[in-house]
């Protein structure tokens, strides 16, 4: 440091005091202007410009070539903490790297998503990595410590964890609330977001567009109660893209853009993502609402602060100490084999009756609208390297002994008015067949309007292809798709969908402006002539509007055009003949991530899409040694597929690598040991609504579902055999929690450091390779309760770990899970407990398949009735309800409960009234009445509320009533009214 520095530039100084001495130095416009995402330079203190947010879910996103890695749930579904810190490393590094050559990279990565994968309809499905807490957790933390880096002062990369909090919804996604009661919010939502933060390697949250009891989460009181409790760190908390408009322009929470900047300001949001890099806009916001006194100066250095923390933790103000500032590893030989070794192992065999692994020789045919694919996400880079499973399958077993057959439907379109439709050769096309003197490519070159043609002969045949819920694609001869541009002129011009808003699907509409499907069959093209007569609208779903022919092309127009479908080749049938020929066939099943689930819509069923479900059929019926492989982001309802085929696996779009991966699995040269990161369920019969967040009560996920599921938590086969024995549980003192990753000592990532001792359950349990394979075995640790007072999971996630073994070697596998771990939340007295008693340990190889079984009495808390005459009862900490929600109490914090409907009922367990209460009190919003009654008696108490001035004009009702003993009290709510609390007198 020179004498005429500055103190925030020397190193010798605390963070604390580095961070102090800039923020002093900064003048109130600089400091306003730091708060939007695109913070501007400070040149007179020569301080740099900043951005906060660089995707990285699976590889670095939005900036161009990259490492692809599997999507973040086909991480999840390798059961494997190690190798997702070491994917995290990676993205890390080539965020680094790309930085050094493009300033536009952000170092202050969004990523991961820990948003819990509750339900399987979820639009954002494949950005989470479990259904599980637990799971989720251990996979954040291991990804997020290879994010940040090893070194105690200084960070590679600055995580920021997706979507705080209870986020599972895309349909009307910034306008709906998630009703999420105590016992969930702390047994479920919360823990891993707590986890992650806990293991020191998080730099802050991103709220999501949601709200949470009422209360939109940029607003959520959880940041400061909760959130900034795990850690002596500052954390950032970034707004998501437009929210803090949200607030007024949709969710109507606040009047004015100044008042609602001021409330999340005060709630903890750091940095406003709104409005791109035009900070303008959020800037005046902030001053308007200092000016009216809305917020203080001292609330903008608080957010300035946390922003100042991140950036000095990255190195930005001592760039000769930064140790990853000569980062330069992109697209190495060890990137490129880990992203396969990760899509190996994501990997999940659902089902094998012998016909895998494939031996060698076999002629294999390779089907289906996934087989010759390798596609990519709203979070993905752009490939550098590309394997589809037909790449892959060719290259493995040699490509005479590949036979493929993509299964479109072939069609040509004729219109109305007269005239096929004719796609012209894009320019690479027609340059290659020039090259061979077949055609001048001149008289083509930039052609790729739709002009119909007069003469059957010159329509072009169109690859159809179904993606079910009415959406379908179309694809010219040379590869593109049918698209249509902000000019609304339709053209083939798309490599793939994709898109904020996808340009490339359609939907057909026939008479009475049916859509979803053709006339004349269902779910199938035209009748048995290969003609669909009487023609189809076709409607471009991206606007909404028709496709039409005119004079100067094809277009979409408010009235359209109807076109006669000619089927020149239905999929099923190439598909049946390519499979009749072979002697074994792998038929490639998913979605497309832009199409059908994805951010902002949600899927609306389980379902396999109509043309993929015929063309497994039709590969069967041809021949039976047919093998489906579902390549996607998301689990199907297969129950036919499972009863009928005699192989099915499952695999999350796996990244550059993800052919080679499976082929790889296919033949046996990897023994696949994926394990499902989610309930597979068998209809969409056993979903809950989307929006009840309630896991307990509407009994979801593994954890409480009560069916039989077509695919448990933690499913997934191998090649081989593994015999559990000997398990052995023993409770045991044990160091607790990771050691402070920026402290001067120890690897910051080093689970075992410890500062204080905790109690802990060790269970020991010995595993077996008793097959002739080596492979890995996921060995996944369980408890439950044995007599629970309280509605607890059938069984729940405490250990896993995944181990590989030769034929014949065993090992003894070691798993230690904290006494806390076995707890729940006691909402009668609003704190975490762990009841004492008998525990059932299971060592699994899934939630459905308990080796081995032992019980252990685990010392706890006893059990306590509610002291309602002393701490009354909160609305929200109910045992049961039906037919209600949480809504807010307030705008800033607490609870209050409202029917859905007409009425609703709560249940409060074990009220324990003393001798006598003879009054009562309710504190309650709106209008309509509060009963009280006891379990089948008639109402002790009915309490009529006027109607108040509003929602958050509570006023209180008393009553007489006589109650004693410990009894269990329920509360019926009548009409549009707000309950915050029930207190009583004696």
């Amino acid at each position: 440091m020179t004498a005429d520095q500055p103190p925030f530039r020397d190193p010798r100084l605390s963070p604390s005091e580095r961070v102090d001495d800039l923020l002093a130095r900064l003048t109130l416009d600089e400091k306003t202007a730091m708060l939007h995402q695109f913070a501007p330079a400070v040149e007179r203190l020569g301080v740099a410009s900043f951005r906060t947010g660089q995707e990285a879910l699976h590889g670095v996103a939005w900036m161009g070539p990259a490492t692809v890695f599997p999507q973040a749930v086909g991480l999840g579904a390798t059961w494997n903490e190690d190798l997702v810190r070491q994917v995290g490393e990676a993205v890390s590094c080539e965020v680094r790297a790309m930085r050094a050559r493009d300033d536009r990279v952000g170092l202050n990565v969004w990523a991961p998503t820990v948003n819990l994968l509750r339900h399987p309809l979820w639009g954002r499905n494949e950005e989470g990595y479990s259904e599980d807490p637990a799971l989720t957790a251990a996979t954040a933390v291991a990804y997020t410590r290879g994010l940040r880096g090893d070194h105690p002062a200084y960070w590679r990369t600055a995580p920021v964890l997706k979507h705080w909090l209870a986020h599972n919804n895309e349909t009307d996604r910034a306008t709906t609330s998630s009703s999420v009661r105590p016992r969930v919010l702390h047994e479920y939502d919360l823990r891993a977001f707590r986890a992650a933060v806990e293991a020191g390697a998080v730099a802050g949250v991103m709220p999501a567009y949601n709200l949470v009891n009422g209360r939109p989460n940029h607003l959520s009181p959880y940041l400061g109660e909760h959130l900034r409790g795990w850690t002596d760190r500052e954390l950032l908390v970034c707004s998501d893209a437009g929210a803090p408009s949200n607030l007024v322009d949709s969710e109507a929470y606040f009047d004015t853009h100044e008042e609602a900047t001021a409330a999340s300001l005060r709630a903890g949001v750091d940095s406003f993502t709104d409005h791109g890099t035009d900070a303008s806009v959020m800037t005046g916001r902030i001053r308007g609402a200092l000016e009216r006194g809305l917020i203080a100066e001292s609330d903008i250095d608080t957010a300035v602060r946390r922003q100042l923390a991140v950036r000095f933790s990255l190195g930005e103000f001592d760039p000769e100490l930064d140790p990853y500032g000569d980062v330069k590893d992109f697209d190495t030989a060890r990137h490129r084999a880990l992203a396969q070794e990760a899509a190996e192992q994501a990997v999940v065999l659902l089902k094998n009756d012998g016909v895998l692994p494939i031996a060698a020789g076999r002629r294999v045919a390779v089907v289906g609208l996934l087989a010759d694919e390798c596609k990519l996400d709203w979070y993905s880079g752009t490939l550098i390297h590309r394997s589809t499973p037909l790449d892959g399958l060719r290259e493995r077993f040699g490509a005479g002994q590949i036979t493929f057959a993509e299964g479109v439907d072939r069609v040509k379109l004729r219109a109305a008015s007269g005239g096929w439709l004719h796609v012209p050769e894009s320019d690479a096309a027609a340059e290659a067949r020039g090259a061979q003197g077949a055609l001048d490519p001149a008289l083509l070159a930039g052609r790729t309007d739709l002009p119909p043609l007069t003469c059957e002969e010159d329509a072009t045949e169109l690859a159809l292809i179904d993606w079910g819920d009415g959406l379908i694609t179309l694809r010219a001869p040379d590869g593109r798709y049918l698209s249509v541009a902000e000019d609304g002129y339709v053209r083939a011009s798309a490599d793939q969908p994709g898109g904020w808003v996808v340009g490339e699907t359609f939907r057909f509409e026939g008479q009475g402006g049916r859509t979803g499907q053709l006339e004349g069959g269902t779910g199938q093209l035209g009748d048995e002539t290969g003609r669909h007569e009487g023609g189809q609208l076709l409607v471009h779903a991206g606007t909404g509007r028709y496709v039409s022919v005119a004079a100067d092309g094809v277009k979409v127009a408010d009235q359209g055009e109807r076109f006669e479908i000619v089927v020149v080749e239905r999929g099923e049938d190439a598909v049946a003949r390519a499979a009749a020929d072979a002697d074994l066939v792998v038929v490639v099943a998913g979605n497309d991530p832009h199409i059908n689930g994805r951010e902002t819509e949600d899927r609306r069923t389980l379902a396999l899409p109509d043309q993929q479900d015929r063309l497994w059929r039709a590969a069967h019926a041809a021949n039976p040694r047919t093998v489906l492989v579902m390549a996607s982001a998301y689990p199907y309802a297969v129950p036919d597929a499972h009863d009928r085929l005699p192989a099915l696996l499952w695999t999350a779009h796996g990244g550059q690598a993800a052919g080679t991966a499976l082929a790889r699995v296919l033949a046996g040269d990897v023994s696949p040991a994926g394990r499902l990161p989610q309930t597979w369920y068998a209809a969409d019969t056993d979903l809950p609504d989307p929006l009840d967040y309630d896991i307990i009560g509407s009994r979801q996920t593994y954890l409480y579902f009560d069916g039989t599921p077509l695919y448990a938590f933690g499913h997934g086969l191998s090649y081989t055999t593994f015999a559990y024995d000997g398990l052995v549980v023993e409770t045991t003192v044990e160091p607790a929690g990771p050691a402070d990753p920026d402290s001067d000592s120890g690897d910051p990532a080093d689970p075992t450091e410890s500062v204080v001792p905790e109690e802990c359950v060790r269970a020991r349990v010995t595993v077996t390779n008793t097959g002739t394979s080596a492979a890995d075995e996921v060995v996944q640790l369980y408890v439950r309760e044995a007599l629970p007072r309280v509605p607890r999971p059938h069984r729940q996630l405490v250990g896993h770990t995944r181990v590989h073994l030769a034929p014949g070697e065993s090992r003894d596998v070691e798993l230690t899970v904290r006494l806390t771990e076995l707890g729940h939340y006691d909402v009668a007295h609003g704190h975490w407990t762990v009841p004492g008693g008998e525990y059932v340990f299971e060592a699994a190889a899934s939630s459905a398949d308990i080796r081995r079984s032992v019980g252990c009495a685990i010392p706890g808390d006893a059990p306590r009735a509610r002291s309602v005459r002393t701490d009354g009862l909160a609305a929200a900490c109910y045992d049961e309800q039906t037919g209600t929600e949480i809504v807010d109490l307030t705008k800033v914090s607490g609870d209050a409960v409202t029917p859905v409907g007409q009425t609703g009922e709560l249940v409060f367990r074990d009220c324990d009234f003393g001798d006598s209460v003879v009054g009562v009190t309710v504190e309650a919003a709106g209008a309509g009445s509060v009963d009280l009654s006891l379990p089948g008696g008639k109402p002790v108490a009915v309490l009529d509320v006027p109607a108040t001035g509003g929602p958050y004009d509570y006023t209180t009702v008393r009553a007489r009533v006589l109650l004693s003993g410990v009894r269990d009290l329920h509360v019926t709510l009548r009409g549009p009214v707000r309950l915050a609390r029930i207190d009583f007198s004696g």
